[in-house]
């Protein structure tokens, strides 16, 4: 099966980029945009500088449970560079997330209770609620994760989203949002 359709068929609809978005990305932004993939995986990235941005993590249901998404992860975090991604909110009816959720806790990453991320999805035209996590080696901070993903959002997410889906996405300062006195919860209690 190709790289696309096991990502399109485990993703939700709000979450996925085109195809055409994806190999655009890979072939015209090919010095921060990178694809990784096996039989049982496929993992689309940007490195940056001073970030790593996990686009998309895709492991097989034949593979989970082994280790695969571990050592995926841990090949990242040989570069020293702090690891962004982006979670569904819990939700107690899809135990995919739950099970999502404690691996990434497993793996360190730390939920970004500071910043806000709520976009409208031009396929479904839905408001898209996401969760921030990250993975700091040298405790960097949320702002410093915040402005990585402002840079994220306009370099990836948003690349060509015209010539791609007919309209654009909301600006950044529209969809994220940063307040350092935030009271939302971390996602982690939920567990």
């Amino acid at each position: 099966m190709h790289w696309y359709e096991k990502l399109n068929k485990y993703f939700p609809i709000e979450e996925m980029k085109s195809k055409e978005h994806l190999e655009s990305l890979l072939k015209e932004r090919s010095e921060i945009y990178h694809k990784d993939e096996g039989p049982l995986y496929v993992i689309m990235y940007a490195e940056l500088d001073n970030f790593i941005f996990i686009d998309y993590l895709f492991v097989s249901k034949n593979a989970r449970g082994q280790g695969l998404g571990h050592k995926l992860l841990e090949k990242m975090k040989q570069k020293e560079k702090p690891i962004i991604l982006e979670v569904e909110p819990f939700n107690y009816e899809d135990t995919d997330t739950e099970k999502r959720l404690h691996f990434y806790k497993r793996e360190g990453f730390e939920h970004a209770n500071s910043i806000g991320y709520r976009r409208r999805s031009l396929a479904t035209n839905e408001i898209n609620q996401m969760e921030i996590l990250y993975w700091a080696p040298h405790h960097e901070s949320e702002e410093m994760i915040f402005e990585a993903m402002k840079k994220t959002y306009d370099l990836i997410h948003t690349y060509k989203d015209k010539h791609f889906y007919g309209e654009s996405y909301e600006p950044v300062e529209e969809v994220l949002t940063f307040n350092e006195n935030s009271e939302s919860e971390n996602i982690f209690n939920q567990l």
